[in-house]
């Protein structure tokens, strides 16, 4: 039977540094497993995945992020509202275009969105994302005049959808409250470790570096992320399939969402 370990804040520091203190350490996962740095860090300390034991376990998370990697780290899931309007399905009916796939792995009249959307920066289709300080909320907008011209024929066929303009009733945003409890609820408190990794004879190998605490989410210092680009967000829909509208990070930014740093 596996026995938990259990910690407090200044035992799982000092096990922390002590990690680190050996510099590389075999991976204890699959070299193909996406999860192998956090999921051999909690070997290391003895703890079951996701279960970091310590007094307000609750409030509290354990976060590993490979050094040299600009991949975008997913924060949560929140479809758009009005939610009773069905946002995403709409955005696929007037603006979508067909999918690469289409044909093939799916139906001739698959249609894709996916968008990922930066503060203020028009994609080649004129979609991008603004903060609305007023009414507080994060909005979608859309300038048809500046699609790209490579992107004509997709153009006209909004003009026969009646897209010129983003129907104000289906345009898209998150009230600030609500993202506050969302994100409220996934970027908990938590120890925000960095590692570095290299691979000898086909063995991944992991060198855990910088040791972090990360307290007190911030909603204002998450919309200023927004507004510095660190956050974008992510339409991924077809016609078959949501994957999820998603809010996602530069991985240097997320010890920026929070009022405490404190870094060992």
């Amino acid at each position: 039977m596996f026995k938990v370990k259990t910690y407090t804040k200044s035992t799982l520091i000092d096990e922390l540094k002590a990690i680190r203190n050996r510099g590389w350490i075999p991976s204890s996962r699959n070299k193909k497993n996406a999860g192998a740095l956090g999921n051999t860090l909690e070997d290391l300390l003895g703890i079951q995945e996701n279960n970091l034991p310590l007094p307000n376990a609750a409030e509290w998370e354990l976060k590993t992020q490979r050094k040299n990697t600009d991949a975008l780290l997913t924060l949560f899931h929140m479809e758009p509202s009005p939610r009773a309007l069905k946002i995403v399905p709409y955005l696929l009916n007037i603006y979508g275009w067909r999918h690469e796939q289409a044909g093939n792995k799916y139906p001739e009249t698959e249609r894709s969105f996916r968008q990922p959307l930066v503060y203020r920066q028009k994609t080649n289709r004129g979609f991008y994302v603004d903060i609305d300080d007023i009414n507080k909320r994060v909005v979608v907008n859309f300038s048809f005049n500046d699609i790209d011209k490579s992107l004509t024929a997709w153009k006209n066929s909004i003009i026969s959808r009646g897209g010129i303009t983003l129907n104000a009733s289906y345009t898209p945003y998150w009230g600030f409250n609500d993202v506050f409890h969302k994100a409220g609820i996934k970027l908990r408190n938590c120890f925000y470790i960095v590692a570095d990794e290299k691979t000898i004879n086909n063995q991944l190998y992991f060198r855990y570096l910088d040791i972090m605490m990360l307290s007190g989410f911030s909603l204002e210092k998450f919309i200023n992320a927004i507004k510095d680009g660190q956050i974008l967000v992510d339409f991924d829909a077809r016609t078959g399939h949501n994957h999820g509208t998603k809010f996602r990070i530069r991985p240097k930014a997320i010890p920026q969402l929070y009022e405490k740093v404190i870094q060992f």
